[in-house]
């Protein structure tokens, strides 16, 4: 991290490597809500229509299923507001550290929960309260993560360094895929009986490693001078935000696009794959290589922002997704191998580009004192409006129109607008002095 001459070199030394420190913990933390948060939506897509919510029908079960998927993003805005509202008032850390063991043990309990032919209603019930919960610990999560870390960072390099903690993502799917994909090599019965428990129980071996790092980095430096300057009477942070909506609702706006198109390739696409006639473990290698296609393609557009802008890297990411649109159904409905996995992994570029400078322009929107809530409120009503209940939409839009793509096509475009006129409202934020917000 390159630093002004006049510090010393040893107190630069002494700042990279704090910084790395807290680029591994959001990275980590990362990896782990979304491991958790995203094995859930493959999950639905797999056998908790079945085993969760039995019915004549499997397209009304799937969509039962994704009604549960859709819970989760309900919660995330809640869990936002009030992960937010403590990292405002008390600190980023203690809120991360929170937000990570509620995660994990949501998870656990998800591995162990009876199924309907156990408990009956109970059992769907206890699923969507799990979901609420996980929802919630993501919705705490992301904002504090990324804030902590370009708080932390060199102006120049904000989005080189929260583009490591971004990383999380990718791999935390990539995680989630490949034990799916593992488990997905057991014969079916053990898969349905037991196998599908395996990956949300193994979350507990990264709550344990996230948690070690976790709690040895120190609170955000940002932070820490805002709390000194803070006067006594201060309003509460949501407050403070919604006193000028203008910037949390372009904030919203600009992450729907990359959102949707996130549930349709990451969650709805095996449903609908599996509809065309794709085999399972097929499926499953397609989303390995979008994983891996994310896991290079965040951490180089987040860099990039650093030197082209976060509105110029995003609009060529929308861009692209709209005239992508169509091709990509087009490609899946060709049926084989190669043109599901080039639909996919072409779609999911274009996502990243998308979605890649979204933490350093919306932790740049933000004050100090607030940045906590309305990174966190901004993002997670992206994630509820964006792909919350786009995989159930998008399931019913399939089954009733006898498997049309159009709909999902026309979804990406609408999306995707919302964010291209948002992000055209917004003012460049690449270098801004966050000490002096």
């Amino acid at each position: 991290m390159a630093m002004p001459e006049s510090v010393p070199v040893s107190e630069a030394v002494g700042r990279t490597r704090e910084v790395r420190k807290v680029a591994l913990s959001g990275l980590l933390g990362t990896v782990i809500e979304y491991y958790d948060f995203l094995l859930y939506s493959t999950m639905a897509a797999l056998v908790f229509g079945t085993l969760y919510f039995p019915g004549s029908s499997p397209a009304v079960s799937t969509i039962a299923a994704f009604g549960t998927l859709a819970a989760g993003y309900v919660a995330r805005p809640l869990g936002g507001l009030v992960f937010g509202h403590f990292g405002d008032k008390l600190g980023r850390k203690s809120a991360l550290v929170i937000s990570m063991v509620l995660m994990g043990v949501a998870s656990v309990l998800i591995g162990v929960l009876p199924t309907y032919s156990s408990i009956g209603l109970t059992a769907p019930v206890l699923l969507v309260l799990l979901r609420c919960v996980q929802g919630i610990a993501v919705g705490g999560e992301y904002g504090g993560a990324a804030l902590m870390v370009i708080e932390h960072a060199d102006a120049r390099r904000r989005g080189t360094w929260v583009g490591i903690m971004q990383a999380g993502s990718p791999l935390g799917s990539l995680l989630s895929n490949g034990a799916v994909a593992l488990v997905t090599l057991l014969p079916r019965e053990d898969f349905v009986s037991w196998g599908w428990r395996i990956p949300f129980l193994a979350s507990a071996v990264l709550l344990i490693i996230g948690l070690y790092v976790r709690l040895s980095v120190v609170e955000s430096p940002l932070f820490r001078q805002a709390m000194e300057k803070a006067g006594e009477r201060e309003p509460l942070p949501l407050l403070r935000v919604l006193r000028r909506p203008r910037a949390v609702l372009l904030a919203c706006a600009a992450g729907i696009g990359p959102f949707a198109m996130t549930a349709l390739i990451g969650s709805h696409s095996v449903a609908y794959a599996k509809g065309l006639g794709y085999d399972l473990p097929d499926i499953m290698r397609a989303h390995l290589l979008i994983s891996l296609t994310g896991l290079i393609g965040i951490p180089l557009f987040s860099a990039l922002s650093d030197r082209l802008g976060r509105r110029r890297v995003l609009l060529i990411g929308a861009a692209g997704a709209v005239l992508f649109a169509f091709p990509m159904y087009a490609l899946l409905e060709l049926r084989t191998v190669p043109a599901m996995i080039a639909a996919l992994v072409i779609a999911q570029v274009f996502q990243n580009l998308m979605y890649a400078p979204l933490a350093p322009m919306l932790s740049e929107m933000f004050g100090t004192r607030v940045r906590y809530t309305g990174v966190s409120l901004g993002y997670q009503m992206a994630s509820l409006i964006g792909a919350g209940f786009t995989p159930m939409i998008a399931a019913t839009l399939v089954a009733s129109t006898g498997g049309s793509s159009l709909p999902l096509s026309c979804i990406i475009v609408g999306a995707v607008g919302i964010s291209i006129v948002s992000v055209l409202l917004v003012s460049e934020t690449r270098g801004k002095d966050l000490a002096g917000s």
